[in-house]
């Protein structure tokens, strides 16, 4: 695959509880070898700083990340020196974008979900998806990800990307009614994510979420 240079109020509650805004866990249930050692503990924070987090359009060719208007995703965080952990940081931020391409397109098929999603990603990718469309919802606001760390394996193969998530003003919208569910601010707007990143076989430069860990009410995150 060719790829470009470095790119709850209680009607929402209940679905909110499988979505990636608000999720209870991700696909923990496998440990194969491609997992961070220690992937329960805190990464390290990258030594040095960089340029901001890749813009949406920096992906393979033919995949289209674009979102609504009111649907905003917000990266507040700066690129490692590592050239690989930079690129798995960039494209955990698109399967995210590629999650809400979903939602907005009532589609776990979508072709961004497919790309940046494997194995135990992809489950739990179409899990928030279709979770969205069973309770006939979309997502409208910003969610601003930030405090972002990596942490390699030891071959290189495998990336860990750690950071927090603020769904404070991010809210379901019904798609037919056009009615947005907002909530008081609380703890349970803040969550902490682990996605395991592992490079594609064949791609250039192309990493994939395989699994995902979510840390809900995260404190730490406030």
């Amino acid at each position: 695959m060719k790829r470009r240079t470095l790119p709850t109020v209680a009607a929402f509650a209940t679905a909110a509880a499988l979505l990636l805004a608000a999720c209870g866990g991700g696909d923990d249930s496998s440990t194969g070898s491609d997992e961070i050692a220690g992937a329960g503990q805190e990464s390290e924070q990258p030594s040095k700083s960089a340029e901001p987090a890749a813009p949406q359009e920096d992906k393979p060719d033919g995949v289209d990340l674009s979102l609504p208007a009111d649907m905003n995703l917000v990266f507040d965080w700066d690129k490692p020196e590592d050239k690989n952990e930079a690129a798995a940081m960039e494209d955990a931020a698109n399967y995210l974008r590629a999650i809400y391409r979903g939602v907005d397109k009532r589609t776990a098929n979508d072709a961004g979900i497919v790309t940046y999603a494997v194995d135990g990603g992809l489950r739990y990718a179409e899990t928030q998806v279709n979770e969205w469309i069973k309770g006939g919802w979309t997502g409208t606001g910003t969610r601003r990800h930030y405090d972002a760390t990596t942490r390699s394996t030891a071959n290189g193969k495998s990336v860990e990307v750690a950071f927090c998530a603020d769904t404070g003003k991010f809210y379901g919208k019904d798609v037919k009614t056009g009615e947005v569910q907002k909530s008081q601010p609380s703890l349970k707007d803040f969550n902490y994510y682990k996605i395991i990143m592992v490079e594609h076989p064949t791609g250039e430069g192309l990493w994939q979420a395989s699994k995902v860990f979510v840390e809900t009410e995260a404190k730490k995150c406030q």
